[in-house]
């Protein structure tokens, strides 16, 4: 089986077995997902969900974040891996959305990874998930898997593998081929003991 075929034959498995695949945050605009996105670095969906919507209760807009006060946000997040980085990376990016994107959260890779907290993994989510956009995000996850299952070969960094997963799935399967990936490792390609024997893969 040639690479080519190999990516067919999974992407067709995926397709099959799970034809819906989003995200796990919980998010109503894309203001909402930034803010989930940011706070999930090394930190599970399950506890950022069980964050947000008191967050965004008290911060509703970019507009309203923007004017956070530090110790008050930071009480809203303390629960969340590294709050504190986490509080200074939010009030940033919402200013800067603020003064340069005029309140509105931008949709191009480069104009987001302009924002602080936000780096090349978060505007692959963010465009993706919001405007489908055919940019694959890779997390431990896609990272691990995507090796696994020899859709990428000797990728060094994500970067790398984000390259080569670009390169063979076709462009209007790039944003749930993320979802599946991620998925597929969260639940079945564990990293330490993947479940194998499910594995219909």
């Amino acid at each position: 089986m040639n690479r080519k075929e190999r990516y067919k034959e999974i992407l067709n498995w995926f397709q099959q077995h799970v034809p819906e695949a989003e995200t796990e945050l919980l998010y109503d605009n894309p203001y909402q997902l930034l803010v989930a996105v940011i706070l999930s670095a090394q930190c599970t969906d399950k506890r950022v969900n069980l964050t947000t919507p008191a967050l965004f209760d008290r911060y509703p807009d970019v507009q309203s974040l923007a004017k956070a006060d530090f110790e008050e946000l930071f009480s809203y997040i303390r629960s969340i891996s590294y709050p504190n980085n986490k509080t200074k990376h939010l009030m940033g990016m919402a200013n800067k959305v603020v003064q340069d994107f005029g309140g509105e959260i931008p949709m191009t890779v480069n104009e987001l990874i302009q924002l602080p907290g936000v780096g090349r993994k978060t505007a692959n989510v963010i465009t993706s998930v919001i405007d489908q956009q055919p940019n694959m995000a890779v997390d431990t996850h896609v990272f691990r898997v995507s090796a696994r299952l020899g859709l990428t070969r000797a990728a060094k960094n994500p970067r790398q593998a984000e390259d080569q997963l670009i390169r063979y799935i076709p462009k209007e399967l790039v944003h749930k081929a993320h979802h599946w990936l991620i998925l597929h490792g969260r639940y079945t390609c564990l990293a330490r003991q993947p479940k194998c024997e499910r594995c219909g893969l």
